[in-house]
């Protein structure tokens, strides 16, 4: 059966309920999603999602970390936490027979989290340890200074992980404070199937989650990307010019024409071999091993943006190439043979995303999340293949914004 919208009270709390039922395999998985809990809402504390979704992995109070992953692991119950940008997620999975216990063990993590000070000392040490090292991983320090560029002045200018100096400012207080202010019912929405009945599913659901508070939920803000169009650059010790770039893209994520920014994604950089950019870009220059873009459609912003690496002495040519291309893709659209080609694999691999059940109920979850209705995903295959060269190229035509490139670049100095 497909998925199915429904709805669980829990303490008074109407939540949303996304269910599928699979029994070729006696298997059951849930997800929790907590929205506006992401890095958007770390506030003054850049990091703190993240690292509030690392202390929520070292178990309970009662039995330790340690003690926690041996009950999960004695009974092959996976069960973790993280956070996103815009959401802070749980998941749970395990063979249908341990799916109770799992449950069990889920609500006395919600219950008593290990929030003590020798957790606490034991994740902020591994953060700093892995921020020290993303230091030198210039790949990482581009995209950093590209998003810093793209949003300057918004909570999604700074580091999802936080910097060192954010994390060694961190107190146990404040991983409480957002732990109690956003794992609420309010913000739950519940993604569950399996081997089981809807029914079994509330069941579920309400045991997990009866520890929690009501709570408050808040809208969610959304962030214009700059189209300044400029460049920031970046000096390191490398030998390989490391070039981000990004600009504004003014479509909603739940704009019926969403589907023709796929289409036009996949043609000018998100399919690989085949791609404007990759052909431009590595194939007929051998500027660098590989030229991606894509479109990000988020509740919380729209924008283009894509990266490659070259060689020092090639970075500026490179990024004319760039810029020629994204140039030239507004101004005279896609052939009809790039669309041709788009269809046929944007078709024709829709099966490998839709072979297991957490593919199924994560895209599920993506359609009710973005307001596009469950089941979008079959009417926008169906919206694809219809697509005219015509139509395409005429909404290309309508966002030149693409072109307004803001440009980081990572990069040694020059002598």
């Amino acid at each position: 059966m497909s998925a199915v919208l429904d709805k669980v009270t829990i303490n008074g709390v109407e939540v949303p309920l996304i269910f599928e039922r699979e029994t070729l395999l006696p298997i059951a998985s849930m997800q929790v999603v907590f929205r506006y809990s992401g890095s958007l809402a770390d506030g003054e504390h850049p990091g703190l999602a993240k690292f509030s979704a690392r202390m929520m992995n070292e178990g309970t109070k009662s039995l330790g970390a340690t003690g926690f992953a041996r009950a999960l692991e004695q009974r092959a119950i996976s069960l973790s936490a993280h956070s996103g940008t815009e959401t802070f997620v749980f998941e749970l999975g395990s063979l249908k027979e341990q799916f109770d216990k799992g449950v069990s063990l889920f609500a006395d993590l919600l219950k008593e989290p290990n929030l003590t000070d020798e957790s606490f000392k034991k994740v902020q040490t591994t953060t700093i340890g892995a921020l020290m090292r993303k230091e030198s991983d210039y790949d990482y320090q581009a995209s950093l200074l590209l998003k810093k560029a793209l949003f300057e002045g918004t909570p999604l200018a700074r580091p999802a992980d936080g910097a060192v100096e954010d994390i060694e400012a961190l107190k146990l207080s404040d991983v409480k404070a957002f732990v109690g202010k956003h794992l609420v019912l309010a913000r739950a929405i519940v993604v569950i199937g399996g081997d089981m009945s809807l029914e079994e599913a509330k069941a579920f659901a309400q045991k997990a989650l009866s520890p929690l508070a009501a709570g408050k939920s808040e809208p969610l803000p959304f962030f214009e990307a700059s189209d300044k169009g400029r460049t920031v650059e970046e000096y390191k010790p490398t030998e390989q010019a490391y070039i981000y770039f990004g600009s504004p893209f003014a479509l909603r994520v739940d704009d019926p024409d969403a589907y023709k920014a796929r289409v036009a994604a996949f043609i000018l950089g998100s399919s690989g071999f085949g791609s404007r950019l990759m052909e431009e870009v590595r194939v007929k220059r051998g500027l660098a091993y590989s030229a991606y873009g894509r479109i990000v459609l988020n509740k919380s912003s729209s924008y283009f943006s894509g990266y490659l690496q070259t060689k020092l002495e090639s970075q500026d040519e490179a990024l004319e190439v760039v810029k020629r291309v994204i140039g030239d893709f507004v101004k005279k659209g896609a052939t009809q043979q790039e669309l041709d080609d788009a269809k046929m694999f944007l078709l024709g691999s829709e099966p490998l995303r839709n072979e297991t059940l957490s593919q199924r109920l994560g895209r599920a979850f993506n359609e009710y999340y973005k307001g596009l209705g469950l089941g979008y995903s079959k009417k926008q295959l169906e919206l694809i293949e219809a697509l005219s060269l015509e139509e395409l190229n005429a909404f290309i035509e309508a966002h030149p914004e693409i072109a307004k490139l803001t440009v980081a670049i990572v990069t040694a100095e020059k002598k």
